[in-house]
């Protein structure tokens, strides 16, 4: 099994700034991509910022020039740093791992429980 846990959400202003973080722990392998995903009240989760393990990266339109993934493979751990927020940033934060493998081969796709951004003045 593999548990990922989210830390640095809260309420910012617009045009504020926050970093996310994800750690994934258990008996990991490897994970093929980790990522971050949003689901606002009301709307269908998407995707916002997903990076492979050979760094390359994806960003929702909506994030690009503003957002910015990081992956430091060694500590299985993903960042979000998101720049410029915007009111329509607001929603729950949700990290993603991939296709993480164990050492004992189980491969599955994991989430963690979520972290809600808050843009407001």
């Amino acid at each position: 099994q593999v548990q990922l846990v989210e830390t640095g959400g809260g309420l910012v202003q617009p045009g504020g700034s926050l970093r996310l973080s994800c750690a994934a722990s258990g008996r990991i392998f490897s994970i093929y991509a980790m990522g971050w995903y949003r689901q606002a009240p009301g709307k269908q989760r998407e995707l916002v910022a997903l990076v492979t393990s050979d760094s390359s990266t994806n960003y929702a339109d909506s994030v690009k020039g503003r957002f910015t993934i990081s992956r430091d493979n060694a500590k299985n751990t993903v960042y979000l740093q998101m720049n410029n927020l915007k009111p329509e940033d607001t929603a729950v934060y949700y990290c993603n791992a991939d296709r993480a493998r164990t050492r004992t081969g189980v491969i599955g796709d994991y989430w963690g429980q979520g972290t809600q951004v808050t843009v407001s003045s």
